[in-house]
């Protein structure tokens, strides 16, 4: 066989160098104030007009069901009760029974890479991701989040704004009770297809021009007219029902307020305008735009979470809508047991009047003798009454149980015991299927936490500008606490990456499953020389849970990993990279795989495989390669001099 020439081998050129734009913050800056004085002239007349007949629709179909999310608050709090009378908590119970469950399952994210070499990104996003669940709060939006969902039938989580001095999206909760949606939607952004999308929906809130001021992305505002009450504000209702549960008074028509903290109510909406849409902020009655943005995608940055939902309905199914009935039977129940209770300190005589002859005769006193006309007997006596019977307490009981097989919240599950004694095994499946009905809730939860963060994911893709945003990341792992930089390059994969959300329960189990099916399986394969047991070594210590420093702290790297990782930083700038046939190139095929899609990986990698099979066509020239027993495959330095040995005209170089 001829020898292989470098010039006959050679198989790839100089790629060559993707020029990245230079983008300085100042010039971010300047784009959205240009944007601003832009909009400032803008004639938005149409989409005023368009806006307000949209904003009666909803405001004509939202009434009735706003009107009831009222009723119940109040119910939920016994504010609706007559002060003589008493109030049965069993909505309260229930729901914050089946809250404090839905809560205390914590939702697990991780990104899952969708080609090969963006593990590391994958693994950056999910480092990133738990960072920020404390820096946006999460824990506390999860919890009002969570709340309006079991509360309301659907929660609502806007997640449109980026704080670029934070470098961190800004999630925000939307009042169901002040947020009009088209009556049509089944959902906000409907099917794959975008079927059943909402055409528009918004809100109403109240901003001060300092709340106007500070966020800068408003115009045309400065003057603005001092607002008083409106009979078809959604949102001065639901202050009402605030105040009048803080047992505060009606402030909302109150006029005496001057100065900076005067606060004003804007609408904020998502239409579509022009054929794109657009996020509006209009004020004075929606008669003047104030803010103008136009969205890059058809669907609104806002994600819905329901606790039961209905197919093909906005708003799925709610506790109070199972319980609030039994609630009030319960009530009325237990207050008419208690006014027979009162009325029996309180009894009512007969008296004969041809014995007592003087009614005052009969009034309470102390040593006091009544005379009566013949004998004692008969003169006075009790009248009968009914008293409460034992169907008022089989009903109850009857009401109570309805709810809890509705909600599946048991007296146990409450925290109460059971007035039924049941056996072990009883409890223990007993206990089983609630977690499987409290499970189906927690799946359904992860479907708007998947979309969360799919949306969390597409604010950094946004806003995180190449080459000039970097953000200082506190990652906790096995030698404690490490501040790591992460840019662009290391959280932003080419092809968008996969989100999984699981329950901490479920999450749990499954990776308990998977280790022990791994680690059975690894067992096994370990007597073939050519299995690659380091890596499946790495990859238990992940189904095991541990992360990656702690895996690297247990197997360091090895001498072929660390050149393959030097080798991947000089083929992202293009230089040129030998491949020896001493390299163990199945180490470093994995490890080269992790670059992005270049033609220079392409080449290298190419190369490896040409040397791979130039040992096997030509093992004469060809040093032993790595085995099983020898792992790192022998570095190929001369120990003497320190030097690599050369194999004649075998190196394959680019």
């Amino acid at each position: 066989m001829p020898k292989i020439t470098k010039k006959k081998e050679k198989v790839v050129t100089k790629a060559k160098k993707e020029k990245k734009p230079v983008v300085n913050s100042d010039e971010v800056s300047d784009e959205m104030d240009a944007e601003i004085e832009e909009y400032k002239t803008k004639d938005f007349s149409t989409l005023i007009a368009q806006v307000e007949t949209e904003y009666n629709l909803g405001w004509f179909s939202h009434k009735p069901k706003f009107d009831e999310f009222g009723v119940r608050l109040k119910l939920y709090n016994n504010q609706k009760r007559d002060k003589e009378a008493v109030g049965d908590p069993l909505l309260f119970t229930i729901h914050q029974t089946v809250l404090a469950s839905l809560y205390d399952d914590k939702l697990n994210v991780t990104f899952v890479a969708r080609e090969q070499g963006d593990e590391d990104v994958a693994e950056n996003d999910t480092t990133l991701a738990e960072y920020d669940n404390g820096e946006m709060e999460k824990d506390e939006l999860d919890y009002a989040w969570d709340w309006d969902a079991t509360f309301f039938g659907t929660g609502l989580v806007c997640l449109m704004e980026f704080d670029r001095d934070r470098m961190l999206p800004i999630p925000e909760l939307w009042s169901r009770m002040t947020t009009i949606v088209d009556p049509r939607a089944t959902s906000v952004n409907g099917d794959l297809r975008g079927r059943g999308r909402a055409r528009f929906m918004g809100r109403e809130v109240r901003l001060t021009k300092y709340d106007m001021d500070e966020a800068g992305v408003y115009f045309n505002y400065g003057t603005l007219k001092n607002e008083t009450s409106d009979l078809r504000s959604f949102t001065d209702e639901e202050e009402n029902l605030a105040q009048e549960a803080r047992g505060m008074g009606n402030v909302t028509k109150f006029t005496g307020l001057t100065g900076d903290n005067v606060d004003h109510r804007v609408l904020e909406w998502f239409t579509v305008w022009n054929g794109k849409r657009c996020f509006v902020t209009l004020a004075d009655n929606r008669t003047k735009v104030i803010r103008y943005r136009e969205l890059e995608t058809m669907d609104i940055p806002i994600i819905d979470r329901r606790i039961y939902p209905l197919p093909n309905s906005f708003d799925g199914i709610s506790i109070p809508d199972l319980v609030e009935d039994k609630q009030r039977a319960r009530a009325v129940l237990q207050n008419l047991g208690l006014k027979g209770a009162k009325a029996n300190l309180h009894p009512m005589y007969l008296f004969n009047t041809n014995k007592i002859k003087n009614r005052a005769d009969l009034n309470f006193d102390y040593n006091k003798f009544i005379g009566v006309d013949g004998e004692v007997n008969g003169a006075v006596a009790v009248m009968p009454k009914d008293q409460i019977k034992q169907e008022v307490s089989f009903i109850m009981d009857i009401l109570d149980g309805s709810a809890q097989k509705a909600t599946a919240t048991p007296d146990i599950q409450q925290g109460a015991n059971s007035e039924t004694k049941r056996t072990a095994t009883e409890l223990s499946l007993q206990n089983q299927k609630v977690d499987t009905r409290y499970s189906l809730s927690a799946k359904m939860f992860g479907w708007s936490e998947k979309r969360f963060w799919r949306q969390w994911h597409n604010l950094y893709k946004t806003h995180f500008k190449d080459g000039i945003d970097e953000k200082i990341v506190r990652v906790v792992g096995a030698l404690g606490a490490d501040y790591r930089p992460f840019r662009r390059e290391d959280i932003i994969s080419k092809t968008d990456l996969d989100v999984s959300v699981e329950s901490r329960v479920l999450s749990e189990a499954k990776q308990f499953n998977k280790s022990r099916n791994f680690e059975g399986y690894l067992s096994i394969i370990a007597q073939d020389p050519t299995a690659n047991l380091r890596y499946g070594f790495k990859r238990l210590g992940k189904f095991k849970g541990f992360k990656r420093d702690e895996i690297d702290l247990l197997l360091p790297p090895t001498i072929e990993e660390l050149r393959a990782e030097d080798e991947n930083r000089n083929l992202e700038t293009d230089e040129l990279v030998e491949v020896m046939p001493t390299d163990d190139h199945i180490t470093h095929l994995e490890i080269h795989n992790k670059l992005s899609d270049t033609p220079a990986k392409y080449a290298h990698i190419e190369a490896h495989k040409r040397a791979m099979l130039l040992a096997r066509v030509r093992p004469d020239i060809i040093p032993a390669l790595p085995s099983a027993q020898n792992p790192t495959g022998g570095d190929g330095l001369d120990q003497g001099s320190g030097t690599r040995t050369p194999i004649n005209d075998a190196n394959i170089s680019l």
